[in-house]
């Protein structure tokens, strides 16, 4: 008996130093490595390994979303989830106004569009807090969904969450800001991302910066929580390419939804500009589009 148990121990032990020399011969780290034995010592199971990540220039290890990375359900609850939500379709919006920081009204289309955010929030996991922008259209659309979901009796606003401040392009037709502001509607598609928007505007290294460390207060104070952010296009795309790296955040529409986790300093995104409880409201195509001139 002693003899056999001995070869047992002497296999497991072999079984081990294997696995060792195969994780720090690659490049990788062990997110995960769990050993259970049955009573006679005869299970062994190794769980994933997943590739080191690089980290962005303000120090968030981040993971593209292209990789699929899904938290497995033994460390979920350590995971915070925020839904980010682009408020609704405004006056401005509708006639191609750019808008910054300044005040539009949600039109009809916007309530509307609210409303299905609202409805399909409400029929989802329970969030325990909503926070928003303090610009208006922000609030309105946060309202909203706190009102129907239930998850909180006041929005929470938070001013790093505001639009982009884009200077002297604020108040113009997209269609005219080449014209009549040349620098400043250079400044903002410009790739050199230092540059401030003439006018008092922002570069978008100050939108990102501002943008990321509002997420992270709100992820850090509600951690293994849900809770829901009203924001604007332009703190959208920050937040998606500082997360992915990408080079372009494609459209972000009105209305739309998008789900980002964060967990242990990494961000990742679940789902990005979901817009498919709008089929019966519609929205507008064009959306919000910071990488390529209209």
């Amino acid at each position: 008996m002693y003899i056999k148990q001995s070869i047992k121990l002497f296999y497991i032990n072999l079984t081990i130093q294997s696995l060792n020399q195969l994780i720090t011969s690659t490049n990788t780290h062990l997110s995960i490595f769990s050993f259970f034995f049955s009573s006679d010592l005869k299970l062994l199971h190794f769980v994933s390994l997943f590739k080191r990540q690089k980290t962005n220039s303000m120090g968030h290890e981040c993971i593209d979303a292209s990789k699929k990375f899904k938290f497995s359900d033994d460390v979920k609850s350590g995971v915070t989830e925020i839904v980010l939500v682009r408020h609704g379709e405004t006056t401005w919006n509708a006639a191609g106004r750019i808008q910054g920081q300044m005040e539009s009204d949600l039109n009809e289309i916007g309530q509307k569009q609210a409303v299905a955010i609202a409805d399909r929030l409400g029929k989802e996991e329970r969030s325990v807090a909503v926070y928003s922008s303090d610009l208006k259209r922000a609030k309105e659309t946060a309202l909203m969904i706190a009102e129907t979901c239930f998850c909180s009796e006041v929005v929470i606003e938070i001013p790093d969450l505001k639009e982009r401040h884009v200077g002297s392009l604020q108040g113009l037709y997209w269609k005219e800001g080449a014209e009549k502001e040349p620098e400043a509607y250079s400044a903002f598609f410009s790739s050199q991302n230092h540059l401030e928007i003439p006018g008092g505007g922002e570069s978008f290294d100050q939108l990102c910066e501002r943008s990321m460390n509002a997420l992270e207060q709100i992820a850090k104070k509600h951690k293994g929580e849900r809770v829901i952010v009203v924001t604007h296009g332009g703190v959208l795309r920050a937040i998606y390419l500082m997360i992915t790296k990408a080079s372009s955040a494609g459209k972000l529409l009105n209305a739309s939804v998008n789900v980002v986790h964060y967990r242990e300093e990494k961000w990742i995104i679940d789902s990005w500009s979901d817009v498919s409880h709008l089929s019966s409201v519609g929205f507008l195509q064009r959306g919000f589009d910071g990488d390529s001139k209209p």
